[in-house]
């Protein structure tokens, strides 16, 4: 399956979810919702997957991303009223720590789905 597939099918979790729950949850719930659908769908994923942050060779922190999905990509789930610049330079960045070509910004929290595909500047999309 090549990338833009498999973001197809997970958007389309995504919208199974949004449309079960709508909007107004925590994001802790979307995300457990979306691991079952991720789940249903075939699609291997790991939830909350930490990465160390580097700065001038020296390890400054560490971030988690809410799935890493295949291996390949990230999914960074909000929920609220509207996705800003700051949530989609977060996923950006995510994309960047885990060097992956693409990540996903998914926002429940509109009234409805909102999904951002966010590519990382210093890779080319490959397929699988």
């Amino acid at each position: 399956m090549d990338i833009e597939n498999l973001t197809y099918k997970i958007n389309g979790c995504a919208m199974k979810v949004h449309n079960v729950l709508g909007n107004g949850f925590q994001e802790v719930i979307y995300q457990r919702c979306l691991a079952i659908e991720l789940k249903k769908a075939g699609i291997s994923f790991k939830r909350e997957v930490e990465q160390e942050i580097f700065y001038d060779g020296l390890i400054v922190g560490k971030r988690r991303a809410d799935f890493v999905i295949e291996d390949i990509l990230t999914v960074e789930l909000k929920a609220c009223v509207n996705l800003e610049n700051h949530h989609l330079a977060q996923a950006k960045n995510y994309v960047v720590a885990y060097n992956f070509n693409i990540g996903l910004l998914i926002n429940f929290g509109a009234t409805s789905l909102q999904f951002k595909k966010v590519y990382n500047p210093g890779m080319r999309i490959n397929k699988i």
